[in-house]
């Protein structure tokens, strides 16, 4: 017998005892019995919501223990999230800096091919600048960052070309 049941079972004592329900005794137990029937809904109710509840907690546990399985498969050491500067091997290195290439006269580029050259340019965010050197007659593209620098040696020729701003002070 569920609690709704056994609530009702006790309205039907209570009505078969014969007591008036205009009396004194008769509204008591009314309200009484009333009170009982409201509890016991509420009862079902909260025993309902605990069942969905206990099988949603269910049903997360089983997602969380196949996603663990899944990243335990792919072995990862747990180390190896802690910080960023762990995927660099020097503490020094900035993988944002832009680093400027200085090449002397005797040093050759056979093996830069000139399309892996244009692919380089591309990846460069921001102006490009080309500038022709006075001395050797080479072409040479910059950034914006160098240009603000004020100066880039000619990959050539090794010759430090200087670029006015035309910057007021």
């Amino acid at each position: 017998m569920t609690i709704v049941e056994k609530a009702a079972y006790l309205k039907g004592l209570t009505e078969g005892l014969g007591v008036e329900p205009d009396s004194r005794d008769g509204k008591l137990w009314g309200a009484l019995n009333d009170l009982l029937a409201d509890m016991a809904h509420e009862i079902e109710d909260l025993q309902s919501s605990h069942l969905d509840l206990a099988d949603a907690m269910d049903e997360m546990c089983e997602d969380l223990t196949m996603l663990e399985e899944m990243v335990d498969a792919y072995d990862v050491p747990d180390d190896s999230w802690d910080d960023e500067d762990d995927f660099f091997d020097d503490e020094d290195e900035d993988p944002d800096k832009i680093y400027d290439l200085d090449f002397s006269k005797d040093e050759e580029l056979d093996d830069v091919d000139e399309d892996e050259e244009e692919d380089e340019e591309l990846e460069v965010d921001g102006v490009l600048y080309d500038a022709t050197c006075p001395s050797c007659g080479e072409e040479i593209t910059f950034d914006e960052e160098t240009l603000e620098k004020g100066s880039i040696r000619c990959p050539n020729c090794g010759e430090e070309l200087e670029f006015d701003l035309g910057e007021d002070e």
